[in-house]
């Protein structure tokens, strides 16, 4: 589980060190929007979610630019890249990879190992809930331990690596809900919605215009230094406390909340603690601050909890959103 609190051996938070890192996001999600039209926050979670070293589940409807983001980051990381398509009949050696028999002119036929499309930099898992739920668990050891095990053999993947991987509502036909577990690894998810109409404009316009190519912004390197200065913002006592109570929040067993006691299954982990706590010390450096604040906190609590949070049946019968169980939540806990 990732570490939510500074390493010892973490670069200070100086004022050069802020700069750069708001230079490279800066220049990084430019390159993006110069191909990503009128989805400014969904960029913003997107790219906070890598600088924080973790994995994305974007959602929304066919159509609304979610490949489109994840190839555009791609081009504008000089990193591997690999998009896998998921569909019901993938199975989970085509994502991890198999064990062939391979002939040798010296050492005549042998077992050898060949790498499945999960070992790249940055993973398209495009459409992951299509794919039963065989092939989807394929990715939990991959996303959390950054290894993949075929048969008694464990192969570690390429660092830094990242999951982003799009999904369509669970009412589409042809869905298959992801496991909890799975969703769990998911640093963030992020909701894509339907553009405005004055956005819809702007697409077209630019559909008319010819592309221009995305240059590579950031390298490997870069991005995992990066990572490491956003571990060393600082987190106030205050603030631990207040994200600590979020997280309790979302428990209906341990919260007064009577829409959380109510409509909630089980709240979130562990891992929402540290996904909230991981992507404040982000955006803060994004916003030019040097720790990380309550505001910060509540920004990314949404994208944060909304797919840690299981709802009984009675709030799915009602047409409940996780979403407005959050709002509750942020509306009543107190910042002590």
């Amino acid at each position: 589980m990732m570490q939510p609190e500074p390493l010892p051996s973490s670069p200070p938070v100086t004022e050069e060190a802020v700069g750069q890192f708001m230079q490279s996001a800066r220049e990084l999600e430019a390159a993006v929007q110069t191909v990503i039209v009128g989805q400014a926050q969904v960029v913003r979670e997107t790219i906070i979610a890598l600088l924080a070293g973790g994995h994305v589940l974007l959602e929304g409807v066919p159509g609304l630019g979610k490949t489109l983001l994840v190839r555009t980051l791609a081009a504008a990381l000089d990193l591997s890249f690999s998009r896998i398509q998921f569909t019901p009949d993938l199975m989970p050696a085509d994502i991890t990879g198999t064990t062939v028999l391979r002939e040798h002119e010296e050492a005549g036929r042998a077992f050898a190992f060949q790498a499945g499309p999960l070992f790249a930099h940055l993973v398209l898992a495009d459409e992951v809930n299509r794919a039963t739920p065989k092939t989807q668990s394929a990715l939990l050891e991959a996303m959390q331990e950054r290894t993949v095990t075929v048969g008694t053999v464990t192969h570690r993947l390429p660092d830094p690596f990242f999951v982003l991987a799009t999904q369509n509502p669970l009412e589409m036909e042809g869905t298959y809900p992801l496991p909890e577990a799975q969703l769990d690894r998911f640093l963030l998810k992020v909701l894509v919605p339907f553009p405005r109409p004055d956005v819809l404009r702007d697409i077209a316009l630019e559909t008319l215009r010819p592309s221009a190519p995305v240059r590579d912004v950031l390298d490997g390197r870069r991005l995992s230094d990066m990572v490491q200065v956003a571990r060393a913002v600082p987190i106030a006592t205050p603030i631990l406390d207040y994200a600590i109570a979020l997280v309790v929040a979302t428990h209906p067993a341990m919260t007064e909340i009577e829409a959380v006691r109510h409509y909630v299954r089980a709240g979130a982990s562990p891992r929402g603690l540290q996904a909230l706590l991981t992507t404040a010390q982000v955006r803060a450096l994004l916003e030019g601050c040097y720790n990380a604040s309550s505001e910060d906190l509540r920004a990314l609590a949404h994208a944060a909890l909304r797919h840690r949070i299981l709802l009984n049946f009675e709030a799915q019968t009602e047409g409940l959103s996780t979403d407005t169980l959050v709002d509750q939540i942020l509306a009543q806990v107190p910042l002590s």
